[in-house]
């Protein structure tokens, strides 16, 4: 059966867009402003550190689920969602690979 967009598939491809917009605008003014990216996320006090530590812990958690889910459901080039989160930002990748992933398995009739 052909993939399909589903809702679910559709509200991950929203999610990914706002990941991708907000993300870039983001960093657009980090590097404006030329901030230390990572001495601002690990050294601007405990609460900043915690969120730094708590999305690189779920970030490096979505990496195991797209290779492991990708092997699972034998998508094909998922390292690509990990490679685009090195130069773009994985609140828009891992949202992107939900939308594709949400998409195999409506094709699939699960």
């Amino acid at each position: 059966m052909k993939p399909r967009w589903t809702p679910l598939a559709i509200a991950y491809l929203v999610l990914a867009l706002v990941g991708l917009v907000g993300t870039f605008v983001l960093n657009a003014w980090t590097v404006l402003e030329a901030r230390d990216y990572f001495g601002d996320i690990f050294g601007s006090g405990p609460a900043v550190s915690s969120i730094g530590v708590d999305l690189l812990v779920v970030a490096v958690a979505g990496v195991v689920f797209i290779v492991v889910e990708a092997r699972r459901l034998a998508m094909k080039r998922a390292w690509l969602y990990i490679v685009l989160s090195l130069v773009t930002a994985f609140a828009f990748t891992f949202p992107l690979f939900l939308a594709m992933r949400e998409r195999q398995l409506a094709g699939r009739g699960a």
